[in-house]
């Protein structure tokens, strides 16, 4: 089993010796491990990569991916694995007082980032913010850095990814926003297939409805920093 990974903790991540972590990883693992499946083993790409890699053959499942309409006709998905909302990655102490995106709309001069492909980009522009003031990044790391540097005003991704991203930099002069339901519902995520495996799907969901929420998924999730509150938002 061939699993395609970004960096981008908690979900996913590679320590200085290069071992993988994060909760997607794992929990990717443990099903892969539980079914008997083939050796698993990660791919590191960007996000734009993920999807054609389905359905070119390059992987077998990705990291967890929100659900939209447009991005299950090009692959399947299992059941979610996550259910989250949005944050903002802004300048430490939040110096344009943004507390979501059509803060950021109306700011005339305030820029956004989003990485390529990622919902967040549409969701900024059905908030007001112009095409012309979202900037576009390969990565989590990329937006991120933009951010330090000024060049964009904020990036919009999932709340938890701004987190995780800055538990491993506490120096970092960044802040994370939380967006509120008003703007963006919390979403749900799950692991892409490629379509056309039916029996492999359902082997999956069917093992994500064991492990889902049970002690083991609780006590892993916990050491990603997710609430109780998070992981029973799914079941």
């Amino acid at each position: 089993m061939k699993f395609a990974f970004l960096q981008e903790p908690p979900f996913c991540f590679t320590d200085s010796s290069g071992a993988l972590h994060g909760c997607d990883a794992v929990l990717a693992e443990k099903v892969c491990q539980t079914l008997g499946l083939e050796g698993f083993s990660a791919v590191e790409a960007e996000f734009a990569e993920l999807l054609p890699g389905l359905a070119g053959d390059r992987w077998d499942m990705t990291t967890g991916l929100f659900i939209s309409d447009g991005r299950k006709k090009l692959v399947d998905f299992t059941r979610p694995i996550w259910m989250l909302s949005d944050g903002l990655l802004v300048a430490r102490d939040n110096p344009r007082g943004f507390v979501g995106y059509r803060s950021v709309a109306m700011d005339q001069t305030g820029m956004i980032g989003v990485i390529s492909g990622q919902i967040q980009h549409q969701t900024a522009l059905r908030n007001g913010i112009p095409a012309e003031r979202i900037r576009i990044f390969g990565t989590q790391a990329e937006a991120a850095e933009a951010v330090a540097a000024g060049v964009v005003h904020a990036y919009a991704s999932v709340a938890m990814a701004h987190r995780g991203y800055l538990a491993g930099r506490p120096d970092a002069p960044l802040a994370v926003i939380d967006v509120t339901a008003e703007e963006k519902q919390p979403a749900a995520g799950a692991f892409a297939l490629a379509k056309g495996n039916a029996p492999l799907r359902q082997r999956i969901d069917s093992c994500l409805g064991e492990l889902l929420g049970g002690t083991w998924h609780r006590q892993m999730m916990r050491e990603y920093g997710f609430s109780e509150g998070d992981i029973d938002r799914l079941l």
